[in-house]
């Protein structure tokens, strides 16, 4: 069992997305709970994906972000030690943070 972040743009993907990136985030957390993997996020996470859907009215989209972020297992401080950390933004995926041991992009992730 690994403790694993998931980045605001892995939710988008999940709930909102078609494609490629979508496929991905589904395999990525199929694998993860047959790994029994515990899945953490940041306390902003549900304030970033609620941005569009609050500014659109999208009522339904808003609360199925709630039930989803509220499912979800830990929410972590960023300061939280992770074992992996996924992201798309590739920014992020090059640096190195203390406290978490991989920190890779969506396309990276050990799927």
């Amino acid at each position: 069992m690994s403790r694993v972040f998931w980045d605001t743009n892995l939710f988008i993907y999940l709930l909102e997305g078609t494609g490629s990136q979508s496929d991905q985030v589904v395999r990525l957390r199929e694998r993860m709970l047959e790994r029994d993997d515990e899945l953490c996020t940041s306390t902003l996470t549900l304030g970033e994906v609620l941005v569009k859907p609050v500014e659109q009215g999208d009522t339904v989209l808003c609360q199925r972000y709630e039930d989803v972020l509220s499912g979800t297992t830990r929410l972590r401080r960023a300061q939280a030690a992770v074992d992996l950390f996924v992201t798309n933004d590739d920014r992020l995926s090059r640096l190195t943070v203390p406290g978490i041991q991989f920190l890779v992009s969506l396309d990276r992730a050990f799927i």
